[in-house]
């Protein structure tokens, strides 16, 4: 199987690759491997103040859509979110949350899957989620869940994931750097055009 980089996820090749990915076994016997991590890891939190805590679920999520791609990521990411639920229920279901896991997938996806891995679209793909996803939609789902003003938990969650961002950035840069070539001679992604991260 063709196994290029892409330089940009506006082709429709990218895309179509990215579909393939659901008729690998491999890919999706570890992407079935890291839904289970991630539900796993959902469990571990430590809690920051209300309804605010500091997970690791962003290490099988962003693994997940950098083997998967945007077409999978999503659906795994649904799923991973229910299944947490389901599996350890904390509070009342809410499909808010549900969304916010889906686009948390697509948007790792978009900067990881086929691309040239740097540690500038690692820190993109975090900015995106933790202020995209996690601050601005975040904060709505609570308010809407609890009760409080948007504006609560928007100062609280906007401080909690500008602490962890730069955490976060270093840590996954230092999982892919592990992982990445591992990856790559398994020929589960593609090989990358540098022997380690840069930076741009």
């Amino acid at each position: 199987m063709d196994q290029k980089l892409f330089a940009s996820p506006l082709s429709p090749a990218y895309w179509r690759a990215s579909g393939r990915e659901l008729s690998r076994l491999r890919v999706l016997t570890l992407a079935a491997m890291l839904l289970a991590l991630r539900i796993v890891i959902s469990a571990v939190r430590i809690p920051v103040a209300d309804n605010l805590n500091i997970m690791f679920t962003y290490l099988p999520e962003s693994l997940i859509a950098l083997i998967c791609g945007p077409v999978a990521a999503p659906m795994v990411g649904a799923a991973g979110d229910i299944l947490g639920y389901l599996m350890h229920p904390d509070g009342g279901f809410f499909p808010g949350y549900t969304l916010s896991a889906m686009l948390t997938g697509l948007i790792y996806a978009l900067f990881l899957y086929r691309a040239r891995i740097t540690v500038l679209r690692i820190a993109l793909a975090k900015l995106l989620v933790n202020y995209g996803v996690n601050v601005l939609l975040g904060s709505l789902w609570s308010s809407v869940m609890y009760g409080k003003g948007y504006l609560y938990y928007f100062a609280k969650s906007a401080v909690k994931n500008t602490i962890m961002l730069p955490v976060e950035i270093i840590i996954l840069t230092l999982v892919l750097s592990i992982l990445l070539p591992v990856l790559s001679r398994s020929g589960i992604t593609p090989p990358q055009t540098d022997r380690r991260l840069r930076v741009f």
